[in-house]
């Protein structure tokens, strides 16, 4: 069974930085597709930064700049470093895993908060 499993969240103050770290289990197979969502009271939840097998990466414009989500080669880890962190950046941070078999298998974590408060 595929689990995955965030750390890193936290309260921070504005301009601060936070690295958030996904690591995930029970694959045999290297994820097609990793990154994260967020979702703040009062707005929908969004599509943070994503990153394929191959290394292309898609950002939400409102983090174009300051947030930077990487993998490592081999292991089905991702990972989100965020700088310049603004209050409007508050919310529920969620890691997703997909696998393409025939079909699309989406696996999510159980969140992480993160804070961006004075």
């Amino acid at each position: 069974q595929v689990q995955l499993e965030e750390s890193g969240g936290g309260v921070v103050q504005p301009g601060g930085s936070l690295r958030l770290s996904c690591v995930t289990s029970g694959s045999r197979h290297r994820f097609n597709t990793m990154g994260w969502y967020r979702q703040a009271p009062g707005n929908e939840r969004e599509l943070v930064a994503s990153i394929t097998d191959i290394g292309t990466t898609n950002y939400a414009d409102s983090v174009k700049g300051r947030f930077t989500v990487s993998r490592p080669p081999v292991a089905n880890t991702v990972y989100l470093q965020m700088n310049g962190l603004k209050p409007e950046d508050t919310g529920h941070y969620f890691c997703f895993a997909e696998l393409r078999l025939g079909g699309v298998r989406t696996t999510w974590g159980q969140g992480t908060q993160v804070t961006v408060s004075s």
